[in-house]
C-alpha cells in the first residue's frame, strides 16, 4: 500500500441514524467548541422539546462539564457543519444510546474515551440526560 490509500480519517464515523442522537451531537458539538452558554445549543434544545428544553440543557452541561473536568486528554470534536463523527464523538454517542439498557459496555466504552477508570459520576451524567431525552418522547439511539 503506497501512503496516500492508508490516511486515516479524523472523521471516520457516519451520523448516527437516530434524529435525537443527532440533537445530542449538535448541543455536545456547540458546547465543546463554544462553551456551556452557547446559544445556539440552547436553542436546538428549544426547538426539540418545546416548554420542556431545560431540564435536558441544564443535564447536558452538567455532562459537559463533567466530561471537561474527568477526561485526562482531549476529547476530539468536529465543527457543526461535518456530515460524519469523530471516534470520540461516535463513543460518546454511543454510551448515550446503551448507558440505560447496557450499562457496563457503557461504563468501558466511557473510561476509554476519558482514559480514567473513576467514571461512576459522568456515567451518572449520561444517564440522565438519556433519561431526560426519552422521558421527553426523544430516546436517544444509535
Amino acid at each position: 500500500m503506497t501512503a496516500a490509500t492508508t490516511i486515516v480519517s479524523p472523521l471516520p464515523h457516519a451520523l448516527p441514524d437516530c434524529a435525537n442522537a443527532r440533537i445530542a451531537l449538535f448541543a455536545i458539538r456547540r458546547m465543546g467548541a463554544h462553551g456551556l452558554a452557547d446559544a445556539r445549543a440552547a436553542h436546538a434544545l428549544l426547538t426539540a422539546f418545546g416548554q420542556e428544553f431545560r431540564r435536558p440543557l441544564i443535564l447536558m452541561r452538567n455532562l459537559m462539564a463533567d466530561l471537561a473536568g474527568v477526561a485526562a486528554g482531549q476529547i476530539a470534536i468536529a465543527p457543526c457543519c461535518c456530515n460524519r463523527m469523530t471516534a470520540a464523538e461516535a463513543a460518546l454517542i454511543a454510551v448515550l444510546g446503551r448507558v440505560e439498557t447496557m450499562p457496563e459496555a457503557a461504563r468501558l466504552l466511557l473510561s476509554d474515551l476519558l482514559g480514567t477508570r473513576h467514571v461512576d459520576g459522568v456515567l451518572a451524567s449520561a444517564a440522565a440526560v438519556t433519561a431526560a431525552f426519552a422521558d421527553d418522547g426523544r430516546p436517544i439511539g444509535r
